[in-house]
């Protein structure tokens, strides 16, 4: 009977999981699985397993591709399954190519007389996932919010940034979630970053990796109005509720869909795009909503010289822009009052309410 030896965490037990297993017991006639102790997962990684060992123990007992399974209990990096190791005396320990203790597991292997054999990629059967991602995706919101932004946009693409400048965006709702979205797709709320939110995962790193800036997701993951400082990574400035916006916002749907990658090369004024960014932080501070009209107004203005299309009036607004930099999309509309704003929201069936969120 050829024994074969497979081990690690195993924490949350998954497709991926079970596929190797299923290789390595194709490699023999019987398959042992170890996995590392809840006192070795606390030692050599600083947390604790998701579920109890014993749980952990009956579950992969329970795979009918499993022969036995032993959980390893010794200290030492890389090996915590060493004396089981030795005791059952396997042919074979299969490991994945990306193993990490190659060196440390090919010694051991002398010691018996097993094979040390490295199982090759192959094609996964479902999405790969991992212990991390798992955790994530179950802490994941069910709902999240968009974001308008107001002034200082493209300074938070890392190549366009300006040290000592100002990126200035909030949070708004409704909220949306997986199953529930009340607003067009690529629209220029941030809808990427609050997709990646919902899924689980970060989409700052996606997002600089399009070319494109990171403060979508940064904004929707903090929340609130907010003032960020320009650069490479998200660094917040400051931020508050956003209050004095209450009743004050609205959007307009432009009829086009918003494109930003397309459009990162296009030549446009970073000189006052920066002014309007350092304009609207002074705004937020003082809760100005005439200032940040202005901020909005000015960087409005290089829009249109970037050769976006003039945007649909609005009565009684006293400011408007689009939504990011896609040349469609949403626009935004500052009024000065909540009475102005839903009159606009009444006689304008494109015009949707919108108010700053914060968590």
């Amino acid at each position: 009977m050829t024994k074969v030896f497979v081990s690690g965490c195993y924490d949350i037990v998954h497709g991926g999981h079970l596929q190797f297993f299923e290789e390595a017991r194709a490699l023999g006639d019987h398959l042992t699985v170890s996995f590392a102790s809840e006192e070795v997962l606390w030692i050599h990684k600083r947390r604790k397993p998701s579920i109890p060992d014993e749980h952990k123990k009956a579950l992969l007992d329970g795979m009918r591709v499993v022969d036995a399974v032993v959980i390893g209990d010794s200290h030492e990096e890389g090996l915590d399954f060493k004396e089981h190791f030795l005791a059952i005396r396997p042919d074979i320990l299969a490991v994945t190519e990306d193993d990490q203790y190659a060196d440390l597991k090919r010694a051991l292997c002398a010691e018996v007389g097993a094979r040390y054999v490295r199982l090759p990629k192959t094609p996964p059967r479902f999405q790969p996932v991992s212990t991390s991602s798992i955790v994530r995706w179950v802490q994941a919101p069910t709902e999240a919010p968009l974001r308008v932004d107001f002034a200082g946009g493209w300074l938070d693409v890392p190549r366009f940034s300006r040290p000592g400048e100002f990126v200035v965006n909030c949070a708004i709702s409704p909220m949306v979630s997986l199953r529930d979205w009340s607003y067009e797709k690529q629209s220029g709320l941030g809808g990427s970053g609050a997709w990646a939110l919902l899924n689980g995962r970060c989409g700052i790193e996606s997002e600089i990796d399009l070319g494109v800036g990171w403060q979508d997701p940064a904004v929707i993951r903090e929340t609130g109005l907010c003032v960020w400082r320009s650069g490479e990574k998200p660094s917040l400035d400051f931020k508050q509720s956003g209050d004095f916006l209450r009743g004050k916002m609205a959007i307009l749907w432009t009829g086009k869909q918003h494109d930003t990658p397309g459009v990162v090369g296009v030549p446009r004024d970073y000189d006052r795009i920066a002014e309007s960014g350092r304009l609207a932080r002074t705004a937020v501070m003082e809760s100005d909503l005439d200032k940040l009209g202005q901020a909005v107004a000015l960087y409005h203005q290089t829009q249109l010289d970037e050769g976006m299309d003039r945007l649909e009036p609005v009565a009684n607004s006293i400011s408007h822009k689009y939504c990011g930099g896609g040349y469609g999309g949403y626009a935004l509309y500052l009024f000065a009052s909540a009475t102005d704003r839903d009159r606009a929201v009444g006689e304008n069936e494109n015009v949707q309410a919108i108010e700053p969120f914060i968590r």
